[in-house]
């Protein structure tokens, strides 16, 4: 295990950066974090519908940084076929995290989570994504996380920065600033793959159950965890110092 790092920043150091930062593109970004923080950064992928793109940027100037994958025990099979094409195809470091408690125990002591509401969600988030994910920020020694949020992804992300402070790591959004078409001419310009199911109107993948397939009259968030929330967890200030992120 290596031991983590704890940059030294504050609020404003942090402003600077997301300054100085705004009006470079993807690449540079993703140099500079790589760069000011050597060996201590972890990228988190889940094989979304163009997680590719970040993959391969990342990938690209460090073919070694550790790609954090939690695999929830829920999710498509097209999926996980997916996460094997792209690992192969890029080489990628993959590290796999699961829950520590498998899906058929917790439905067991606490029922269908995804049903039972945004108290529900919110305790299956922490149990299915957040636990694993400062599991694997931790062992990994990675204070440091990278990850391929877009501000177009849904009105929770409108006015995400470049750089936050998410508890006591450090979050870096390379492509937050890319639209749709952006992403599309990245794919198609390197040959990388949309997620299988995309083909199928799937604009947002996650678990089985909490997905479903775009229809006109939805907003992006309208297709995981039925409307009623858009963030898993991953992505929002925890409110336990239990957690890490």
């Amino acid at each position: 295990m290596t031991k983590p790092l704890q940059p030294e920043f504050d609020d404003a150091q942090v402003a600077v950066w997301n300054r100085d930062l705004g009006g470079q593109s993807a690449a540079e970004r993703v140099r500079w974090a790589l760069e000011e923080f050597r060996g201590h950064a972890a990228l988190s992928t889940s094989f979304g519908v163009q997680a590719a793109v970040m993959l391969h940027l990342v990938t690209r100037v460090d073919p070694q940084i550790p790609i954090v994958f939690v695999d929830t025990g829920y999710l498509f099979a097209e999926t996980y076929r997916f996460a094997a094409e792209l690992t192969e195809k890029l080489g990628l470091n993959l590290k796999v995290y699961s829950p520590l408690l498998t899906a058929a125990r917790q439905e067991a002591l606490y029922g269908k989570l995804w049903e039972q509401g945004v108290e529900g969600l919110e305790k299956y988030g922490r149990l299915n994504k957040v636990e694993p994910m400062n599991r694997a920020l931790q062992e990994l020694g990675a204070s440091v996380w990278m990850a391929g949020l877009r501000r177009e992804h849904a009105s929770t992300r409108e006015d995400l920065p470049v750089i936050k402070r998410q508890n006591r790591v450090l979050k870096i959004h390379p492509i937050v600033d890319w639209t749709d078409r952006q992403v599309g001419e990245y794919l198609r310009e390197h040959g990388l793959p949309y997620h299988p199911l995309w083909e199928q109107g799937y604009i947002s993948i996650g678990d089985t159950h909490s997905t479903v397939r775009y229809a006109d009259g939805m907003k992006a968030e309208d297709t995981r965890f039925s409307g009623l929330k858009r963030e898993c967890g991953l992505h929002e200030l925890s409110g336990g110092p239990e957690y890490m992120i």
